[in-house]
């Protein structure tokens, strides 16, 4: 593999550095994206009891900002939510602008890698094919062997180069799509929110059952 890399010529150097760069992105964001940090699925429901128990306070709406990006849209909502329903939805509609921008930190530049790898091994091949034939300009043609060992070494940069772009471009698109749903799930979250917390919609979050034990499901009643 070493020697592959060494035979590719100075050009392997940014493409080593872009799958590097790639790697640690997509590291970063599967840790970063996890739902159950994004969207924890039973925050809902403990705003809702902090709600009708009066424990809604300064240090729970602290606690709730800083624990996942849900309950920061959510803090937001509920911060202005004595400010009527229109204001509460603005709150909530630039908090999760900042939000998503978050989610969606390096995904572009994930994306750039994708794109520019393969640019850069077509790069490193045009350069190695001049370089092969200006060889043989100068010396001849006395060896065809060298010619094709050359191109061959040429052709390293792009393989290399599309290497690295494939699973970027797969990443990529996961991860964007995976965004998507959490926005989606987030929006619904906090829609329900505004509608609890201004009495156009009851819930009544059951407490879950012990494992084992027949599953329940939070009902819903629209005033």
């Amino acid at each position: 593999m070493w020697e592959l890399i060494k035979a590719g010529g100075w050009l392997m150097l940014p493409i080593l550095l872009a799958s590097t760069l790639a790697l640690a992105i997509s590291l970063e964001r599967a840790w970063t994206l996890r739902t159950s940090r994004v969207a924890p699925p039973d925050l809902l429901a403990r705003v809702w009891q902090w709600i009708k128990s009066n424990q809604l306070d300064a240090a729970k709406l602290k606690q709730l900002r800083e624990d996942s990006p849900l309950g920061e849209i959510l803090a937001a909502g509920l911060l202005n939510s004595k400010h009527g329903r229109e204001i509460m939805k603005e709150s909530i509609e630039e908090a999760a602008s900042h939000v998503i921008h978050n989610l969606e930190r390096y995904l572009s530049l994930l994306g750039t890698i994708a794109v520019i790898s393969p640019l850069l091994g077509l790069l490193g091949t045009v350069v190695g094919i001049i370089e092969a034939f200006m060889a043989v300009t100068t010396s001849g043609i006395n060896d065809p062997a060298m010619l094709a060992g050359g191109i061959s070494k040429a052709l390293i940069t792009t393989a290399g180069g599309i290497v690295v772009a494939i699973p970027a471009i797969v990443v990529h698109r996961y991860f964007t799509r995976h965004v998507a749903s959490i926005t989606v799930e987030m929006e619904q979250q906090a829609i329900k929110l505004v509608d609890i917390v201004h009495g156009d919609r009851e819930v009544d979050f059951q407490q879950r059952p012990a494992k084992g034990a027949a599953q329940g499901k939070p009902r819903e009643t629209t005033a």
